[in-house]
């Protein structure tokens, strides 16, 4: 890799210290219902490289919104046609591929276009539900131009969603039925988790009920950092500690307000929750993301999503 293509790199991943990111804005086309055109978001870490439309190569019977493979260096790719799965219509066609990794896969997303990465702080990222602005494949609506009138808005795409819809992860119905050993927790803790996709929380709520572990789910960062302390100023008052309220906390990386890296920072450098353990579970991979996980102070670190590998991190990191 060259010095400057690894700089990029450290320069991105050092915008999680301080609570940003980096966003790829694209366009879909007209909106069926609206008529209009807008603009997309998805977190640079996600996307691998972007290319100008190759052959595609369609697939006899398949899925729906599937437009066929194609072979990028020898790797062979999934495409989705992203426009259609949003309920767009390109108006000059799909000319760009979005190729992506997230949540231990590889596909690729056919756009209109691609408009621009912007550097954004996470406090101009909204949350879809709480803004009213809920739809199942948004997780949350981006004020370009900061908290002003008339600000330019994007929505941030749940591909993680998108991706469960367009090709659901097929289990059987032993699996899904399955009942894990109980976990071991002290008597009136819970395990607080925070993350945006309302698909990762579903998959989470069902594998921590397969653990008989009580648990309470929060949908941003901050929204877990104020519950947080909200229980830890409630034990005080009953002369305990935040580890007799919370056994742990879990956490997704690409959160509204408030990241998911600066919520385990918040956490191990509070007095108040020494010994509290965190894990960070995310669908961001690579060796960047996993060594600025432990920079943080994170107890562990677990990709979307393997029911069995969160069962055995949650296992592992609590004292029980």
């Amino acid at each position: 890799m060259s010095t400057a293509a690894q700089k990029e790199i450290d320069e991105r991943t050092n915008l999680t210290s301080s609570n940003k990111f980096e966003l790829l804005l694209f366009r879909l086309g007209t909106d069926v219902a609206l008529g209009q055109s807008e603009l997309f978001g998805i977190n640079v870490f996600k996307v691998r490289e972007i290319v100008a439309m190759p052959n595609i190569t369609p697939i006899a019977g398949g899925t729906p919104f599937s437009l066929g493979v194609v072979n990028l260096r020898g790797q062979v790719i999934p495409v989705l046609d992203l426009p259609a799965i949003v309920g767009c219509k390109p108006k000059t066609g799909l000319n760009i591929m979005l190729v992506t990794e997230f949540a231990r896969t590889t596909q690729a997303f056919a756009v209109e276009s691609v408009e621009d990465i912007v550097r954004l702080e996470w406090t101009q990222v909204l949350s879809a539900e709480t803004s009213g602005a809920s739809g199942k494949m948004v997780t949350s609506i981006v004020r370009l131009d900061g908290n002003t009138d008339g600000t330019r808005l994007a929505q941030v795409l749940d591909v993680e969603a998108i991706l469960q819809t367009v090709t659901p992860v097929q289990q059987s119905h032993a699996e899904e039925q399955r009942v894990r050993p109980k976990l071991n927790i002290r008597p009136g803790a819970i395990i607080l988790a925070a993350d945006d996709s309302f698909v990762a929380r579903a998959l989470i709520e069902k594998e921590l009920q397969a653990m008989h572990a009580p648990y309470e789910m929060t949908k941003t960062g901050k929204e877990a950092w104020d519950r947080l302390n909200a229980i830890a100023k409630s034990a005080e008052s009953e002369g305990k500690t935040i580890l007799d309220r919370v056994c742990m906390v879990l956490t997704d990386l690409e959160m509204p307000e408030m990241d998911g890296f600066t919520l385990t920072r918040n956490i191990k450098q509070d007095a108040r929750f020494k010994g509290l353990p965190v894990v960070i579970h995310s669908s961001l991979s690579g060796s960047a993301n996993e060594d600025h996980v432990r920079g943080v102070g994170a107890d562990g670190y677990v990709a979307k999503f393997v029911a069995e590998d969160l069962s055995s991190t949650i296992r592992s990191v609590l004292p029980f």
